[in-house]
């Protein structure tokens, strides 16, 4: 398959092909879903909730951004490559920003970057788009902005969210800010099916979504780990995954146990 690039996700909009984007934090899974197909391998700050355990993902530094980057960068070939800022950098102003893009540009291999809460700092996006570095613009109802719209968003989180139909225009304004800032893909978080298909419409950028999004955007992204169930969460509560791989691996994990405590050959430790 020929390498992902911004322009050819754009034709995939105008041809109404969906953009199949997901997140993912070290090599090896980095390897697996470039091989599966995927257009968009996204490193995101959650790595700090979702694989460190850390209670937010504020916490992430850039140096640990730009580990995990290295790692993914590795795994990847055909797929784009797409970096979070960790909190901080876009907060900061165009100067910070910029600094920051090039840093993970160079030190990381990004081919792009995203940056959550984008819609209230066009201004960055402006100048790390002349910098020649490509943004994704996250926005929507993020821990970020859900404050901005009076919107509780441990109520806005899950699957089934999405953002109030009050909000449309505001949203829309956010979503043509951001093209004309220089943004090259959205990421409309929460976005569900009244105002989602609207902002789509409103903007000739594609517009991906994860949570709380549907059909009606022009590509969907997920986290790997959640995709595949690979979350110790799901040993105990049958989730709406694709596979259920800590079950997979508790199992294997008590194979492995069984045969050491039987005194038998484990797998693959044979002597040759």
């Amino acid at each position: 398959m020929d390498k992902v690039t911004i322009p050819s996700l754009q034709r995939m909009k105008r041809d109404g092909q969906k953009i199949v984007g997901v997140v993912a934090w070290d090599y090896q899974m980095a390897k697996i879903v470039d091989r599966a197909g995927v257009d968009i391998v996204s490193v995101g700050d959650s790595v700090g909730v979702n694989l460190w355990g850390q209670p937010n993902p504020l916490e992430v530094t850039m140096e640990q951004m730009l580990i995990v980057g290295q790692a993914v960068r590795r795994g990847v070939r055909r797929a784009l490559v797409s970096i979070d800022f960790p909190f901080g950098p876009l907060q900061e102003g165009p100067e910070s920003a910029v600094r920051t893009a090039i840093r993970l540009v160079k030190e990381a291999g990004a081919d792009l970057v995203k940056l959550d809460g984008a819609a209230d700092f066009p201004e960055a996006v402006a100048a790390v788009t002349r910098a020649g570095i490509p943004v994704w613009a996250q926005f929507g109802i993020t821990p970020q902005t859900a404050l901005k719209y009076s919107i509780e968003y441990g109520a806005q989180s899950g699957a089934r969210a999405q953002v109030p139909a009050e909000t449309r225009d505001a949203l829309v304004a956010d979503a043509t800010r951001l093209q004309e800032a220089g943004a090259s893909l959205l990421n409309f978080t929460n976005s569900g099916p009244i105002v989602g298909p609207e902002v789509v419409a409103s903007v000739s950028i594609p517009v991906l979504g994860g949570f709380g999004g549907g059909p009606w955007l022009d590509g969907r992204i997920r986290m790997v780990n959640a995709a595949i169930g690979y979350a110790a969460s799901a040993l105990d509560n049958e989730s709406d995954t694709y596979a259920n791989v800590a079950r997979i691996a508790f199992n294997a994990i008590g194979a492995y146990a069984g045969d050491v405590r039987a005194g038998r050959q484990i797998k693959g430790g044979a002597s040759r």
